[in-house]
């Protein structure tokens, strides 16, 4: 078990320029679960502590690198000359080391850190010099394995006879191995294939070749090993990460009506006894508090919801909202970067937008903070205990004060003072008579119908 005490390295190659996904942005940079799918392979890296952490980028590297500076170091693939050309790129960047390197891929999400784990564990116990990760997938490469079982040699598909393509073990090309024997691998690449590429699949042969002990180990769960390159396995690795998170989630003691139906992101946060209802999606790094009720169909972007909300059906939370406790948000309510205050009830069809809003405070139906005046985005600010009256419009910038009441109809442009009853619409006036008089006046200016007055018949 010595090995496994040794530093690690790890090495994410992101180099790919994904033409099959037919996209002006990088394959690494589109999303899974509201993290770029770049993301997870880092996090993975992040949660095994390394030494050295390198991104090798190529097509759009300024984008990526700056979408996650400071989370790796990264080190450019100027020509695409294949992966094993992209892994010799971080070789400079591992001067120094002498530990273990794992290589990862930027475009493969779904691998789970108890699986690295397992690599490092089969090194150790096996005195192995390269652990190599295999799935039963029609993988890119196919795993040679000798008349003893042993292995071999990794076959890319592209140069594969028909034998070895019916090969069921398929190569993931997630490797662990010492620097020492990766660095002396990739110095021995050459072109001579169909590709005309180095191919990183050929240190397993080579390390082979130099008497070195390799090991494969079999994934569990081979849908681990899926590497997204279309918008089609974009999607499903999507789906599986939805899984992932709706099983943590109830695993925590959370309720989630209809998994299949519900779209929660990877970075979501639900406290025990909540219950999700079907048709919701919670997107970004949003925290919902213990008891917390999302009825169906509702939508919550980037935002915090303390304990004992109610949601929905059918609300809105665009990004930047606060909900503090025993808020009761109804259906077809949006709200957007705004406070909302302890008990604060908002029961249909109201829109509360850049405001801070005290504790206690109703809102009835139709009620608006109109927050843009066509420039510039304004706050508005609700004291405790108001009463808003239905179809209210408050103009922003405006403040009612604690404990007042604004009368249905109204339009607010100035501030409310404490306690006070607030009136702005015109004064009604009802026309006696109106709808008679105007009946005769329509029934005079009718034009009588023209009548025949010859007795010659119509010979139409």
């Amino acid at each position: 078990m010595e090995a496994a005490g040794k530093e690690l390295a790890v090495v994410i190659l992101a180099a790919g320029e994904g033409t099959r996904m037919r996209s002006d942005l990088n394959k690494v940079l589109h999303e899974i679960g509201g993290r770029p799918m770049l993301g997870y392979p880092l996090a993975l890296a992040e949660a095994l502590d390394p030494r050295h952490l390198v991104v090798v980028i190529g097509c759009d590297a300024e984008r990526v690198e700056e979408r996650f500076r400071g989370r790796a170091r990264f080190a450019v693939q100027s020509e695409r000359r294949g992966t094993g050309h992209a892994a010799q790129q971080a070789l400079p960047l591992l001067s120094g080391f002498s530990g273990e390197v794992l290589i990862l891929y930027g475009d493969t999400p779904l691998l789970r850190a108890e699986t690295i784990g397992r690599m490092r564990a089969r090194k150790a116990e096996r005195r192995a010099d390269l652990v190599l990760l295999t799935a039963r997938l029609a993988l890119p490469g196919r795993l040679v394995r000798d008349a003893s079982g042993r292995v071999a040699r990794v076959v890319e598909v592209t140069d594969a006879s028909p034998e070895e393509l019916a090969i069921e073990e398929g190569n993931t090309g997630v490797y662990l191995l010492d620097l020492e024997l990766l660095a002396k691998t990739l110095a021995q690449l050459d072109d001579r294939n169909q590709q005309g590429e180095l191919y990183l699949t050929d240190i397993v042969s080579l390390a082979v070749a130099q008497g070195k002990v390799v090991e494969a180990l079999l994934l569990e769960d081979a849908e681990e090993a899926l590497g997204v390159n279309s918008r089609a396995e974009l999607a499903l690795a999507a789906a599986v990460m939805r899984r992932r998170t709706a099983e943590r989630l109830m695993a925590e003691g959370v309720t989630i009506v209809d998994p299949a139906s519900t779209y929660i992101d990877t970075d979501v946060e639900i406290g025990r006894d909540s219950r999700i209802d079907p048709g919701v999606v919670i997107t970004g790094p949003s925290r919902l508090g213990e008891r917390v009720h999302v009825k169906p169909h509702c939508v919550i972007e980037s935002s915090v919801l303390d304990d004992d909300v109610q949601l929905g059906p059918a609300a809105h939370l665009r990004p930047g909202c606060r909900l503090r406790r025993r808020v009761k948000i109804g259906n077809y309510v949006e709200v957007k970067n705004s406070d909302v205050g302890e008990g604060v009830k908002a029961a249909h069809l109201t829109y509360i937008g850049d405001a801070d809003v005290g504790a206690g405070t109703t809102f009835g139906c139709g009620a608006i903070t109109v927050n843009y005046d066509g420039q510039v985005k304004n706050r508005t600010t609700v004291g405790e205990r108001v009463f808003v009256g239905c179809n209210v419009n408050l103009i922003a910038p405006v403040t009612l004060q604690d404990d007042t009441y604004v009368a249905a109809g109204s339009t607010i442009t100035k501030e409310v003072p404490a306690e006070a009853l607030a009136v702005a619409r015109a004064r009604q006036r009802n026309v006696e008579g109106w709808v008679s008089r105007r009946r005769k006046k329509g029934t005079a200016q009718e034009k009588p119908v023209s009548q025949k007055t010859s007795g010659t018949p119509n010979k139409e």
